[in-house]
């Protein structure tokens, strides 16, 4: 009963009136990670669409399609992604002096594997909801892959 009312005044003065800044603030960095995970992922089915329309491969496709379910670990094609993350380094400090947020590191590493099992679940899906269409004739395999990667991006 002492201490309630002083700390409600305090988070009232002090941290209220700044939660939608900071919030805003840092999800500028949160966004632009996840959107560069939908991008990697738009560019990658892409390649296998491209790569299959020149060779008509099904083998070669379905090689693809494997490399496809690696992609979220496979730093190096994930590295631009976390990198955006990665800002989040900066505007933390701020906060940090300001209201004793500590474990930065931790922030930014469980936003990275946020956006890892997003790539996750993005690959088994499209993975999931191609595979019946493998079988397909392959004049309509572009098309299929097309509508898949457009169902999993909604």
């Amino acid at each position: 009963a002492t201490v309630s009312e002083p700390a409600q005044k305090c988070c009232t003065e002090n941290i209220q009136p700044f939660l939608t800044s900071i919030l805003e603030e840092l999800m500028g960095p949160v966004s632009s990670g996840f959107t560069e995970v939908r991008s990697l992922f738009d560019r990658e089915v892409n390649e296998i669409i491209q790569d299959f329309q020149k060779t008509n491969d099904m083998t070669k496709l379905k090689e693809n399609v494997d490399q496809l379910m690696n992609l979220p670990f496979n730093s190096v094609k994930m590295e631009p992604c976390y990198l955006k993350v990665n800002l989040l380094q900066e505007l933390l400090q701020d906060l940090k002096s300001r209201f004793k947020v500590y474990h930065i590191d931790f922030v930014i590493q469980r936003t990275q594997n946020f956006m890892q099992e997003l790539m996750e679940n993005a690959v088994y899906t499209f993975e999931q909801l191609f595979s019946p269409s493998r079988q397909a004739d392959s004049a309509k395999v572009a098309t299929t892959i097309e509508k898949v990667k457009l169902r999993v991006l909604k």
